[in-house]
């Protein structure tokens, strides 16, 4: 049995580790995924436009820091520190950064494919 929690412990600011993708201008993430389910740590900068798209894994995302404009389905809602929600499969959704942008934890059930990857872009699905 090894002592390292290297294999298993992770910090949120320390952004060296995860698999590093630029979603588009001004969103980045940080993603760790495990065998049922993978954490995306997605920083925003202030004001910056997320793309609106789907995928058919389900969603839950936690506003950490900042603020944001959650998009989903027909809906707009003002988000705020420590506001959570969750999107199912398939559903349009979006984010758009507050005045000092947000950082949120997505966490994705089962793992996104397109994510066990570097890369660009949100993965979206026709």
């Amino acid at each position: 049995m090894s002592n390292k929690p290297e294999k298993f412990l992770y910090n949120i600011d320390d952004l060296n580790l995860g698999i590093f993708r630029e979603l588009t201008k001004g969103i980045t993430t940080r993603v760790f995924p495990g065998d049922e389910a993978m954490i995306s740590v997605v920083r925003v900068e202030p004001n910056a436009e997320g793309t609106v798209h789907s995928h058919p894994q389900e969603q839950w995302g936690l506003l950490i820091r900042g603020s944001a404009t959650r998009l989903q389905g027909e809906h707009t809602f003002e988000v705020r520190e420590g506001d959570f929600w969750r999107t199912p499969g398939n559903v349009r959704h979006g984010v758009i950064g507050g005045p000092d942008g947000a950082v949120i934890l997505d966490v994705f059930a089962p793992p996104r494919a397109e994510y066990l990857k570097p890369g660009t872009g949100f993965g979206e699905s026709k």
